[in-house]
This record gives structure tokens, sequence and C-alpha cells, in this order.
């Protein structure tokens, strides 16, 4: 199995030499759809498909790499995380049609004397140095005027070149989102702005003793339900069944009560140590319950998106408890007709018990913690990654949910407006539910100005170890956040194939339109090599693309 990766490597890098020494022969694109069935019959429908199908030749690392802007040198400097809440004066880059997020990187080609002076000032400032602010604008479609966005993200120059006409290439890295404050020009020229960092919250954890294993029924069957006991002896107990092995800082309550209200807080406590006093199982009940069952699950899941029916949910609570104890009285009553020599009624000994079990002793229902809990969150959205990508093992990130959902929000295809919304959502779990809501419903990807359905969902394409979707920078300083599919109705193609400047070595560009109504959405890639597949692909800018995906 080795033997066989080893020469599978061996064989793409001998390709990759290839193309800088061969003579280089671009086919003429004549139409459309002139791929025959077997240069794309090897590559599956869907991302992971493509990167792992044994025809797809080749290296998604290279397109990471930028090689197009030339040889770089490495700054050598990391600037460490500047504190959520500080306010700092920082050189400003606008960019329409592109949204940087932490983590992500993004390549520049600055031309213009303003944000050349600008980046200038980043290599030399002493509160944050090698550090710009980066601030998606665009045009209103009232007034044509440019809007600011108010939430960017810092962006830190891990490599520069300076050429012999003055101008930069840049590649940088997303570090933290920030809050533009005021912005202005300096006496230089360079775009300025006060930012505020902005502090990120922790990822949020279902209490550890809102749930778990209750107090079996045999232990106190002398003890009547309606008494509670005393707060003191409710907390005692909640201590003394406490797992100690899975109490660990992630997952205390301490990361859910810091969210609540003061009197939020006091509901909570006192929900918690009544439900501890209402513990009605037998031990003989399968320990295997103790978890709220998937089908339960199912028939809650209606009311996730219903706000207006959390407010019953404390109401139902108390109708369960109220149901466990009527089931307790049948089953008392028909221990007395047995002591008088009847024959008793054993229908008690049909009562689903698991459904008292499942009973939480907090103020909520299971289910609703489960809707905010991070890890759970950033595992569901990580599933639903690798379903559609086919990434490998995300182990490492459902660890990290803050980092998981910038990870998600910079590489999901979807528009430009849709990202800067996922980049100024506060929270962590907010982030990942709204991620979690575009990954199960994004299906349709259309002209964002005559709303022709261009592609499908199962089109796209992983051309990048960045992903289906990356930032690119063009010779004149544009950058250009683009999808990548392998397959594209209702395009046209405009001029002949160029090999200059191309994003993805070893193929040409060509500049595609949209048929109907003839708006530039991106670019054709063409192999030059006949050993290089996928053969053609397409790349979609997203600031094209129509927000409606669905």
């Amino acid at each position: 199995m080795d033997d066989r990766i080893l020469a599978r490597e061996r064989h793409q890098m001998e390709q990759i030499r290839e193309l800088d020494l061969e003579e280089l022969q671009v086919e003429e694109v004549d139409g459309l759809h002139d791929s025959s069935d077997d240069d794309l019959g090897a590559i599956d429908r869907g991302y992971a498909g493509a990167a792992s199908s044994s025809e797809f030749t080749f290296n998604t690392s290279l397109a990471s790499l930028h090689k197009y802007l030339g040889e770089v040198e490495d700054t050598h400097h990391r600037m460490a995380f500047l504190e959520g809440g500080a306010v700092m004066n920082l050189p400003l880059f606008y960019l329409e049609g592109v949204v940087l997020f932490p983590e992500a990187t993004l390549p520049l080609r600055v031309i213009q004397p303003n944000f050349i002076a600008a980046v200038e000032r980043a290599l030399t400032q002493v509160d944050a140095p090698y550090t710009i602010g980066v601030v998606r604008v665009h045009s209103d479609p009232n007034d044509g005027r440019l809007r600011f966005a108010s939430i960017g993200a810092t962006a830190e120059i891990r490599q520069y070149r300076r050429l012999e006409d003055g101008s930069l290439n840049v590649v940088t890295r997303g570090q933290q989102r920030f809050r533009l404050r005021r912005r202005w020009v300096d006496v230089e020229g360079a775009p300025c702005g006060e930012v505020q960092i902005i502090q990120e919250d922790q990822p949020l954890r279902t209490p550890c003793d809102a749930f778990g294993k209750l107090t079996p029924f045999s232990n106190r069957r002398s003890h009547n339900l309606s008494h509670m006991q005393p707060l003191n002896a409710s907390r005692a107990k909640m201590h003394r069944f406490r797992d100690e092995d899975s109490v660990s800082e992630s997952n205390s309550e301490d990361s859910f009560e810091s969210a609540l209200s003061l009197a939020e807080r006091r509901i909570h406590h006192s929900a918690v140590d009544s439900c501890y006093g209402c513990d009605i199982m037998d031990e003989s009940t399968s320990s295997d319950d103790d978890i709220l069952c998937e089908s339960d699950l199912q028939l809650r899941r209606p009311f996730l998106n219903d706000s207006k029916s959390i407010g019953s949910l404390h109401a139902d609570h108390e109708k369960q408890i109220e149901n466990a104890e009527l089931a307790l009285g049948n089953s008392s009553t028909s221990r007395r007709q047995s002591c008088k020599g009847k024959e008793p009624d054993r229908s008690w000994e049909r009562t689903n018990f698991n459904q008292f079990r499942r009973v939480p002793r907090a103020f909520w229902p299971f289910w609703v913690y489960r809707m905010y809990d991070s890890y759970c969150l950033a595992e569901r959205a990580a599933d639903l990654w690798k379903k559609i990508v086919g990434a490998p093992s995300m182990d490492g990130l459902i660890r990290r949910p803050d980092l998981l959902s910038f990870y998600v929000a910079s590489k999901i295809p979807v528009s430009v407006s849709t990202r800067q919304e996922l980049l100024e959502i506060d929270g962590i779990s907010y982030r990942l539910r709204r991620e979690i809501e575009l990954l199960e419903s994004v299906n349709l990807i259309q002209c964002k100005h005559c709303q022709t359905v261009i592609a499908r969902r199962s089109d796209m394409l992983v051309m990048s170890t960045e992903g289906p979707l990356g930032a690119y920078v063009n010779p004149h300083g544009y950058v250009h956040e683009i999808m990548t599919l392998y397959k594209a109705n209702g395009l046209a193609l405009r001029g002949r194939p160029q090999l200059e400047y191309s994003w993805f070595p070893g193929y040409a560009w060509t500049i595609t339109k949209c048929a109907t109504c003839e708006t530039q959405m991106g670019w054709r890639f063409t192999a030059t090599n006949k050993k290089l597949k996928p053969r053609s692909f397409w790349g979609i800018r997203s600031s094209q693309v129509a927000d409606d995906m669905q």
C-alpha cells in the first residue's frame, strides 16, 4: 500500500516538472460543453470524488501556494493575538467582493500608491507590526455609493516582495475580528482606521450537572414525591452522583451559567435541586436509557426553529413529572388491591418508565441544551462538511469549535453577502448553527443579476487545499474569491485561453460571462498538458452569485 502511494506521489511530481520542461500547447475552447465524458468520467460528482479520485492528477497544494506571485520573502514574524476589546489604529485595505476570516489566506498585489503606503506603515508600526485591517466594501444598489462593512478582520503579513516598479506582492493571513469605529486618510495617503478587537466568547457546553444518572427509586420508596429535600442535601447528592472523570473545564456548568442573568440563574438552580427530589426510577431500569433517545429528538426537532415554542418547554417538563406521579399512584393502588386478595391490576408493569428517566434535572430539556452546545454543533457541522468536501479527519477542529466555525465560514461556497453575515455573527454556537443551516440548504448557484442557474452543489470541485472557495489576485491588483466547479451551464466564453499569470499551474484561463445578462462570472480553466486531470473546470466569482442558493 505504501509503495503504491509513493509511486503515485512520484508520478505527480514528474507531471509537475513536465509543466516546466515541455512546450505547452493550449487547446482552443470551441464551446461550453466540449469536454468529453472520458475527461470527466473519472471525477465523481461532489467534493469527495474530486479529491480522492485516482484519475485526479492535479496537485491541489500548488494553488494554495500562490506561485503566480513569484518569489516572496518570509517576514519571519508572528504577531501575538491582540487582547479582546483593545482599541488601536491600523492601516486599512478596502476590498470589494472579498470577506476575510481568521486563519484564512489572502494574497495581495499592491499597485496603488495609497495602499503601498498602507503596507509600508504596517511594516514599521510599533503597536501591531506587520498587521493590516481588511474591510469589505460594496456598491449600494440604490445610489451606487460605496458602503463599508462595520466588521472586518486583521491580517498579518507573512510574505512579501518589492518589485522593480515599486509595487508589492504580499501574502497575508487572517487573525482576529474587529469592529471599525472610524476611518481616515493620513498625510501620506494611507487609509487608516480606529478598530476595536472583538472579544470572542468561549465555547458553550451542556452543564455537567444538568443531566446524568438519576437516583434509583428503590432507595427512596418511603419518601413522598411531594416532599422536596433540603437545598443542601440535594446539592450534596448532586456531587455524590457526579462522574468525576467526565468533569473538565470545557464541559463545566460555569460556561453555561455565565450566560444567564441573575434571575435565570436562580431559576436554574432551583429547578436542578427540585428535580433531584423527583427521581422515580427503579434500579432494574437499564442504564442505557440515561441519554435522550434519538426518536425523542426527532419528535422535538420541529420546535428547533420555533421561538414561540421555547416558552412552553418548562411547562412540558412539569407535565412529565405530574404524569410520573400519576403512574406511581396507579402502581400503589394495584399493590393495595393485591393485599386484599383481589387480582392486581398489572397494567402499570407495561408503563414505559424510560420516558420518566429522560426527564431532565435542569430548567430546560436535554435537546434544548444541545441546540447551543458548541461541541455538539461542531461535530454536526464537521460531519456535513466531510459529506460535501470529503475532508480528512477533523477531530482536532471539533475540539476547537471556535476555529471550526471560522474554518467552515472561510471556505463555504456561498455569496459574499452571506459570508459577511457569518463574519458579523457574535457567538460560536450561533455561527455554527447558521453554517449548519447553509450546509443543509445550499443547492443552486445562480447569477446574481438574472437568476440564471449556473450549477448545483454537486457540481463543486476542490482544486486547492484551501477548499472549494479561495481568494486569488490578478496582475492588476483585483482580488477575487472564486468557487471551483467541474461543470457549469448558461455561460459563454470570451476570448482565447491565456496561460500567463494562471492561478492553477498547468491550466490556461478563459474569461466567461453569463449567457443571459452578459455579466462577467469568472473563468474557465483548461489543461495544457494531456496528462493533467481534470481536463477542465470553472472558477465562478462569489461576488456574482445570488444570495438565494436554495
